[in-house]
């Protein structure tokens, strides 16, 4: 194939992005994406087949019998695992990645959030760091992903917001019922709610439509196009230069480098299963956390034995995700409106500050739950079957509200991704072997900020509630035809939590023997391969990672076409 400027790999949030700003600055651009592009005609609206519940499978890929994966427990034991199981941590695999189905929320770190080590030191036995760029350095990049992606929101009644230059481009969508019950319990506290930011036109914006309103949106595509990701944003710039190609359902096996240790291009199979090697004087991996860490570890050679860029034994460590923690309240009336997607209102009150814990976490309410999401959240005694379990569906699923949110959590060293010396893929790729967990001190702000959930619901009002936390969430994959190997780890210590948040794997930092990239995320020791998705984040904040993945690849973005122009990167 004719050589180009730059191969991307991986059409999601962050590679989505560089497509879009090196094409416009003229580059040649091969964008592989391993997954389709879906739209909404393709993905029916099934309750039981979605990015969040994936009873019957993935909708979004990627497939359970090619993409298996192995989770090491606490005791050493080995399970396999696929796609639609819990314990895999997948991410959509499509063009957009998860932000073609994913809720929206589009939050900006605070500045703590990169430099925890500094504000609260490094508690024992954790890998806790700052980051080596700071907030003032993506600012910038946030409002224009803000911006190009469209956000709306509103963050005037938020004092703990971080320094901005602009507001957001469109107003937040009208408040729900649970915004007006949650509202004013918060005041009362002395917390300060506000409207969530959405990555969800609420207004004409940017050729499309305003979001309908459904309940079917977290975990599904939006039919109305009123949701934003790169698939429908920056993607589509992309291809508009001419200088961008799209080629999807193309899995990429390694990256191939000379003799000098540059990469020469990408070896990767087609559509069709053939092999295809596209040259390259430049090579971005986008292809998020645990994946990205597999493709370098898979990408071997003589002067790198144990994968690109991975002398020094980092590539891989340092997985991240978010242990999602709160509180279910049950109310005495109705408090479900039908009307999505249902978060709207947050407090930033709990990120940081709080005297003897490494931050904190944003907490809001959740987005529109569908009845199987019901199911998992009945009182405590209520029958699994039969008339009795039929009426508490009926009596709660309008009488709920679910407080939760994403805990800061405190990376180690161990939580890391290898790859299995037996398990292959479809294709004959080794596959990634996720073992390891978060520091233990994450767990005890993930019970803090439950509790924080708990008390604002009872003085909204609630007659009873239930805690929310990752443990919770794993007693969810001990049924079913796998329910022996995934009750080993459904104690929360027994698997780091990365999921769809994931993160880490390739931590940006100055010292190549401490990180896998530089500061403009450039592989340390290889000036023409780059890393950019949530692999390079050195924390992963207490919010929804996905803006910040897209500030980031901006950020390097703007970095990689400055020293293209100097010609830095030509080979």
């Amino acid at each position: 194939m004719k050589q180009v400027n730059a191969v991307i790999i991986g059409a999601g949030a962050a590679g989505g992005v560089v497509a879009k700003e090196l094409a416009v600055a003229g580059l040649s651009v091969v964008l592989l994406e391993r997954g389709s592009w879906y739209t909404a005609n393709d993905c029916r609206k099934d309750d039981l087949r979605n990015q969040r519940t994936t009873v019957l499978g993935n909708a979004f890929g990627p497939d359970d019998d090619r993409n298996p994966r192995i989770v090491v427990n606490s005791k050493g034991e080995l399970h396999t695992f696929v796609p639609s199981e819990g314990p895999y941590s997948n991410n959509a695999a499509c063009v957009g990645g998860g932000t073609l189905s994913w809720g929206a929320q589009a939050w900006r770190y605070m500045p703590q959030d990169f430099k925890m080590r500094s504000t609260y030191g490094a508690p024992p036995g954790s890998s806790l760091e700052d980051w080596p760029i700071s907030y003032d350095d993506l600012e910038p990049f946030y409002e224009k992903a803000e911006y190009e992606i469209g956000v709306s929101g509103d963050y005037a009644d938020d004092p703990f917001h971080p320094p901005r230059r602009r507001g957001l481009p469109m107003p937040p969508l009208p408040p729900g019922r649970e915004f007006e019950i949650l509202g004013p319990a918060a005041k009362r506290l002395g917390l300060h709610p506000f409207h969530i930011p959405m990555a969800r036109n609420s207004v004409p914006y940017n050729g499309r439509g305003p979001c309908m309103r459904c309940r079917w949106c977290c975990g599904f595509a939006c039919e109305v196009d009123a949701k934003n990701g790169s698939q429908n944003t920056v993607i589509p710039v992309a291809l508009s230069t001419g200088n961008c190609e799209l080629r999807t359902e193309c899995m990429a096996k390694e990256i191939l480098s000379d003799d000098r240790g540059r990469a020469r291009g990408v070896v990767y199979f087609d559509a069709h299963g053939h092999l295809q090697e596209q040259l390259a004087d430049i090579v971005i991996v986008s292809c998020c956390a645990i994946e990205s860490a597999r493709l370098l570890l898979n990408s071997k050679s003589r002067l790198f034995p144990n994968g690109l860029g991975n002398r020094y034994d980092m590539v891989g460590r340092n997985l991240q995700g978010h242990q999602y923690t709160g509180a279910l309240g049950y109310f005495a009336y109705d408090t479900y409106d039908d009307i999505g997607p249902g978060a709207d209102i947050a407090v930033c009150d709990y990120n940081h500050g709080t005297p003897g814990l490494c931050g904190g976490g944003m907490l809001a309410n959740e987005f529109v739950r569908l009845p199987i999401h019901t199911i998992d959240r009945l009182p405590s005694g209520t029958p699994g079957w039969g008339l009795a379990h039929k009426k508490a569906m009926r009596d709660w699923h309008r009488r709920t509200i679910a407080i939760i949110g994403p805990t800061q959590q405190i990376p180690t060293a161990e939580a890391r991704v290898t790859l299995d010396p037996s398990v292959k893929d479809k294709w004959g790729i080794p596959v990634a072997r996720i073992q390891g967990n978060c520091h233990e001190h994450t767990y005890e702000i993930g019970d803090i900020q439950a509790e924080r959930a708990r008390k604002w619901l009872l003085e909204a009002g609630a007659i009873d509630t239930r805690l929310l936390n990752q443990a919770q969430n794993a007693e969810k994959l001990t049924r079913g035809p796998d329910a022996n190997k995934a009750r080993s780890l459904s104690n929360h210590s027994d698997v780091v939590p990365a999921g769809q948040h994931q993160a880490g794997t390739c931590r940006m930092g100055n010292d190549p023997q401490g990180s896998v990239v530089n500061r403009t995320c450039q592989l340390h020791g290889v000036d023409n391969v780059f890393v950019i998705d949530s692999s390079v984040h050195v924390t992963n904040g207490g919010f929804n990672p996905a803006l910040t993945i897209m500030a980031v690849a901006y950020y390097a973005s703007a970095s990689l076409v400055r020293n293209w122009k100097g010609t830095g990167f030509r080979s």
